[in-house]
Formats: C-alpha cells, sequence, structure tokens
C-alpha cells in the first residue's frame, strides 16, 4: 500500500496519474496547499522541502518526496512505464527536462500571466516566451510519435506523465494547442486514458480535464 500525500496541481496529478495507470492499492491524503499545510510538522517529516507530492510505501517504509525520483521508485518497483535499455535513457533525459525547465517555467507562466498579470511586463515576457520555446521542442519531439520517448512512434512511459498535467494547464498559460498539433494528438490520446481521467482528479475533483 502506497501512501499519496498530494494536492490538485501537475506535480501532484503527475502521480496519481501514475499509480492509477499501475492499478495498485494506494490512499490519498489532502495537503490544502491553501491552508498551508504543507508545513506541519507532520508532512514536513516526510517531504523536509515542504512540497507536494510525497509517498509513503508501507511495504517497504520508504518515504519520499520530488516527483521524479516518486515516478522513477514506483516505476521500477512495479516493473511498468519505463522505456527498456538504451532508450531508458532517452526516457530519463525527457523526464529531467519536464523537472528542469518546462514544469518550473510554466509555474512561472502560471504565477506572473494568470495570477499576476499587468505587474510585472517584463517577466511575463520572459516566462511566456520561454514557455512557447519549450512547446516548441516538445513539438519537434512528437514529430511522428505517439509518445515522447522510445523507438518508433515510442512507449507510454513516465516521461509522457511527467509531461501531460503542465500541458493540462495551457489555458492558464494563453497557450493555442492547435499552434502545436503534435502537442494536441498526444494530449488528446493521454487525456483519454481512464486512468489519466481518474488520476487527474485525486485528491478531489476540480474540473473536467480541459478540452481543446
Amino acid at each position: 500500500m502506497i501512501d499519496l500525500y498530494t494536492w490538485t496541481t501537475p506535480n501532484g496529478r503527475k502521480v496519481s496519474i501514475l499509480l492509477e495507470e499501475l492499478g495498485v492499492p494506494y490512499e490519498a491524503h489532502s495537503i490544502d496547499l491553501s491552508k498551508d499545510e504543507q508545513f506541519s510538522k507532520e508532512f514536513s517529516k516526510i517531504s523536509p522541502n515542504n512540497k507536494i507530492p510525497a509517498i509513503v510505501d508501507r511495504e517497504t517504509g520508504v518515504e519520499m518526496m520530488e516527483t521524479g525520483a516518486i515516478m522513477l521508485y514506483l516505476s521500477n518497483k512495479y516493473g511498468k512505464f519505463q522505456c527498456e535499455g538504451a532508450e531508458y535513457w532517452q526516457m530519463l533525459e525527457w523526464l529531467m527536462w519536464q523537472m528542469a525547465g518546462f514544469g518550473p517555467m510554466l509555474g512561472q507562466v502560471h504565477h506572473f500571466v494568470k495570477y499576476n498579470k499587468g505587474k510585472s511586463e517584463y517577466s511575463e515576457k520572459r516566462y511566456y516566451n520561454e514557455a512557447k520555446r519549450l512547446y516548441n521542442v516538445l513539438e519537434k519531439q512528437l514529430e511522428g510519435r505517439e509518445f515522447i520517448a522510445g523507438e518508433g512512434k515510442g512507449s507510454y512511459s513516465i516521461a509522457d506523465m511527467s509531461c501531460w498535467p503542465w500541458v493540462s494547464r495551457f489555458e492558464w498559460q494563453e497557450i493555442d494547442l492547435n499552434s502545436y498539433p503534435n502537442i494536441k494528438d498526444w494530449y488528446i490520446r493521454i487525456s483519454n486514458r481512464p486512468a489519466v481521467q481518474k488520476g487527474y482528479s485525486i485528491p478531489k475533483f476540480v474540473t473536467e480535464i480541459p478540452k481543446i
């Protein structure tokens, strides 16, 4: 049994989607960021950086924070949703790409463009332009492919599950997915997966998955 401590953010949804795809037993615990619950003593023991999500594996006693580490741990433990051989490293580089650039930069777009529009023209322009650059990087990678990593058309992996929740907030980023046809097709393909639809509403329902 996995205890998942999470909230309704792209980072939280990465792990709940993976757990739903794995089909393993887990229990979701809400960490309400609007109430600063991430700073509680109890949660700080599991996640010293006070960020969601975090997990506790009751079988092994392992406690983990940081989505990339969590996703690698879970996919390794259950032997699913990782590319194999040389393709593993391609999957890993795109997982790292999401954590190092795609997620953090889109998060800045949410902060300056959605929530604080008009307060800093420089910041809005800087992060919005970087978001478009990163979307173009992903668009090029998905050319002729169904999934981000792997040979041929690619294999559905934690690289896709890591990136998709951030793309699902394209409206917050003022991104028109019709301008990125490869990403659009990939986004719809993953949106139609039952496990993604269920994992998107963990720990609670907020809205339906945005449609194009």
